[in-house]
């Protein structure tokens, strides 16, 4: 019984190999070997092909419309506004010119419990 299935086995890994190797070789090429060159020689003629570990990824230069004096004066203007996020601390950054609420606790619960009242929100015990 054990010859029979490593018989079994044995026969339908190699029918399943041949079978994966004839449809490889049936499957047309979309690109040609002169389009992949002319495609490689693009990307190193951009700049987009990395040579070894070193410079992984490689790098994409960025354009900006923005001066550096105008990137320096919104820093200003964000450090003056109080909008500048140091550490873990301050997140999220609130302005300084931020308003506060002048609102107690409890009339935000009678107002809720109003509104629950009237069928506008959800009912809640406080």
């Amino acid at each position: 019984m054990k010859t029979l299935a490593s018989t079994l086995m044995i026969s339908l890994s190699l029918i399943a190999g041949a079978a994966q190797a004839a449809s490889s070789t049936d499957v047309p090429t979309s690109k040609t070997r002169a389009q992949v060159v002319a495609e490689l020689q693009e990307a190193r003629a951009q700049g987009l092909l990395s040579n070894g570990e070193l410079d992984y990824p490689p790098v994409i230069a960025s354009t900006s419309s923005k001066t550096r004096a105008e990137v320096e004066a919104e820093l200003v203007a964000a450090e003056a506004d109080g909008t500048i996020s140091r550490g873990e601390l301050d997140y999220p950054p609130v302005s300084a010119n931020a308003k506060t609420s002048t609102t107690t606790r409890a009339a935000v619960e009678a107002e809720y419990t109003k509104l629950a009242g009237s069928g506008q929100l959800p009912s809640a015990t406080f």
